[in-house]
């Protein structure tokens, strides 16, 4: 009997992570997010909350906070188009971005 190779750990567990998540707007938008925006913007601000359509963004700073602001439009109706079923509007109807909170060193 031959052995297959083995195989990456994640790839195991894409079927079980993928039943896991759960079906809220925001874990959709989180793994949305990387696709939509590309990395650069994805690395500097994070989705952290969703309330009634309104999208909650951890920036890295409150530079990238306004320059986010300043393109919330499209990026929503880009976050819209992937989000969306077909022939259905997104859920996305606003973003907003704010400064993560800095953490203090001990």
């Amino acid at each position: 009997m031959r052995r297959r190779e083995p195989r990456p750990l994640a790839d195991a567990l894409e079927p079980l992570r993928e039943g896991l998540a759960p079906a809220t707007t925001l874990a959709r938008v989180q793994e949305a997010w990387p696709g939509v925006a590309g990395r650069a913007l994805a690395a500097e601000a994070e989705p952290v909350s969703e309330r009634a359509g309104t999208v909650t963004f951890a920036c890295g700073s409150s530079v990238w906070a306004g320059e986010l602001a300043l393109m919330s439009r499209d990026l929503a109706e880009r976050l819209n188009a992937a989000l969306a079923a077909p022939g259905g509007d997104g859920p996305v109807t606003e973003l907003r971005f704010v400064t993560r909170a800095s953490r203090s060193s001990p």
